[in-house]
């Protein structure tokens, strides 16, 4: 391995761990969240939740606060249903009829409690009114009344159940809630009807909210966080609004809604207008983070999407998905999106259509998620097997080369143009293109990206355990503790030392060149710290992959046919390249303006005649 294959594998792995450095992660228990101050910041609107739901103020202070029109449906004693069915069990409140705690029966938390998503205190989504009082009203303020009145209801398989809340006006004008549950789903439907209340809402009608984003889920707040976004999809294009600074974030754009999610690291929530496309909205976001102990971040999300009213009767409906981000799930929803393959240019269609399809195909047979990743990582060196071959061979050419290369440098050490020119010339006359280590690591880079996206994101592995002491593939499976940090790690990785141990014995068989020993040593130290954090599946697979890469170099050590030499690759039939054709045309039109180019080849100069001067 040359230098400029030792440099292209450190940027490699800088750009792969450069969040590792830029967020210093640090284990963080998730805060305490029943003690989060309920305050939405909504560019739009911002909702005050009664707290105080047993006290009712005077009648003047509801008045003044809620208006006329709404006044008489505040207060009351609030009525909560229990809505269990095959995957999810939800509370839902009457007051706003919003969703109080939503958990996912197939998930827990980092500590073993139930997966709780839900964090705004009064729960959400809700509806901020704007009405002819003047005055905008958060309707989890309004106690409805519910057309059911058991506190517990059960449903399965394909059925489905409907709650109705409304509250009614005078002359039967009515604003109503329809919410219809599923067996089998992770979502729910909801429907807002506005019925003739004209003379209450005003034409810009209420803005569906949701709020403070959802739950931490995990052990680290900072790795979590860095997953935290909000997600608006208008018109068939993504924006992504990111509260990983320290100043808050806000976007209103508009356009005709496909969805808007907030998610968190393994999990989303979505409003998908029903039928998808059907509404033209202003989509209100406001991102902030919050600092809590032992220096912990959380990322908090407020959506609000307004839907303006044009009188009569109108109805909306949405689709509330409420669950894992899960690829095969979220992909029926239309929020595809939510999944982080990495860039959408180039990088998420291989971890898309490529790495997951694959790694779900072998775990489908297998049903084990630590060997499906040891047989991932084969098949992936088996795919990459001709850029490793021609990164091997470009490598041992320049080997070859290393010790005519260094009477060069002996020899011209003193003039470095006179030096370059000459290696240059070797290289055209041994037929070596000196990108050739460099090119096949550059090309397998978007896929080590993807790849990296998928394990470090995939649900699949969450809480998933393998052998000894790794219990989690998710999470990074530290075997040594330090009372300090180094480059912010207190920790390191029991795989990411095997790791930097086989690193090590891959060095040890290529490089050759003295002045690149020291990089036997530093790499691998390097390395471990830098892999420390990463989750212990994404380890496994370097781990394996590096162990296939050593095999593979031993075998083509020992049982080579031919060493090749100088000799062979001097009769070799040369092929001028990209490389040399570009230098062979820069050279042309240097010398064609009487300029030299350092490096060009004495067989690389045309002479191009001389201009005449004008008297």
């Amino acid at each position: 391995m040359d230098k400029r294959s030792i440099i292209a594998i450190l940027l490699i792995t800088i750009i792969l761990t450069i969040w590792t450095f830029y967020i210093s992660i640090k284990e963080v228990p998730p805060p305490k969240q029943t003690t989060t101050q309920d305050t939405t910041q909504i560019v739009e609107s911002k909702p005050k939740v009664d707290t105080a739901v047993q006290q009712i103020p005077d009648s003047v202070k509801i008045l003044n606060k809620f208006g006329q029109s709404f006044a008489p449906f505040v207060g009351g004693t609030e009525k909560v249903i229990e809505i269990e069915n095959d995957l999810v069990k939800a509370y839902i409140s009457s007051k706003g009829a919003t969703i109080l705690k939503w958990y996912l029966k197939k998930f827990k938390t980092w500590d073993g409690h139930p997966s709780q998503l839900i964090w705004a205190k009064g729960g959400t989504p809700s509806l901020i009114i704007h009405t002819r009082d003047n005055v905008k009203i958060d309707d989890r303020n309004i106690n409805y009344n519910f057309n059911v009145t058991n506190d517990y209801i059960k449903v399965s398989g394909s059925d489905s159940v409907e709650i109705l809340a409304q509250i009614e006006f005078e002359k039967g004008r009515k604003l109503v809630k329809k919410l219809v549950f599923y067996g089998n789903k992770y979502h729910y439907h909801n429907e807002i009807i506005l019925d003739n209340l004209d003379e209450f809402i005003t034409p810009r009608g209420y803005n569906l909210l949701w709020s403070h984003g959802l739950r931490y889920q995990e052990i680290n707040s900072i790795d979590e966080s860095s997953e935290a976004k909000a997600i608006v999809s208008l018109n068939g294009e993504i924006e992504e609004i990111d509260a990983s600074g320290n100043e808050p974030v806000q976007m209103a754009p508009a356009g005709k809604l496909d969805f808007a999610a907030c998610k968190i690291k393994y999990f989303t929530s979505a409003i998908i207008p029903s039928p998808k496309g059907s509404l033209d909205a202003t989509v209100y976001v406001n991102g902030y983070r919050e600092h809590v102990a032992d220096d912990g971040v959380i990322e908090k999300y407020d959506i609000a999407i307004n839907v303006p009213y044009r009188g009569g009767q109108q109805t909306r409906a949405f689709d509330i998905y409420i669950g894992p981000i899960d690829y095969s799930i979220v992909k029926q929803y239309g929020i595809s999106a939510v999944v982080n393959f990495g860039w959408r240019l180039i990088v998420r269609p291989i971890g898309e259509f490529f790495m997951l399809p694959i790694f779900k195909f072998i775990y489908s047979i297998i049903g084990n998620y630590g060997i499906s990743i040891i047989i991932f990582a084969l098949l992936m060196k088996i795919l990459l097997h001709p850029l490793t071959i021609s990164q091997m061979r470009s490598a041992q050419r320049m080997q070859l080369l290393a010790p005519e290369m260094q009477k060069i440098r002996e020899k011209y050490k003193d003039d470095p143009q006179a030096q370059q020119k000459e290696i240059m010339k070797l290289y055209s006359e041994y037929g070596i293109n000196p990108m050739g280590g460099c090119l096949p690591l550059l090309l397998q880079l978007p896929i080590l990206y993807a790849l990296w996206a998928v394990l470090r994101t995939a649900i699949d592995l969450r809480q998933a355990p393998f052998i000894l002491w790794i219990s989690d593939l998710s999470l990074p499976d530290y075997i040594v503790n330090f009372p300090f940090s180094i480059l912010g790690i207190k920790h390191i990785s029991g795989l990411a030392i095997l790791m930097g141990i086989t690193l090590f014995l891959q060095q040890k068989l290529t490089i050759t060149d003295p002045r690149q020993k020291a990089m036997i040593y530093i790499f691998p130290i390097l390395f471990v710290f830098l892999f420390s954090n990463f989750p212990s599946g994404l380890n496994l697979y370097y781990f394996m992959f590096n162990l296939f890469s050593i095999a593979h170099q031993v075998y083509i050590n020992k049982f080579s046919k031919k060493k090749l030499t100088l000799e062979d690759l001097k009769k070799a039939p040369k092929k001028e390249g990209w490389f040399q054709r570009k230098l062979r045309e820069a050279q042309e039109i240097a010398e064609a303006q009487g300029r030299r180019i350092p490096g060009a080849t004495p067989t690389q100069r045309r002479q191009s005649p001389q201009r005449k001067r004008k008297k």
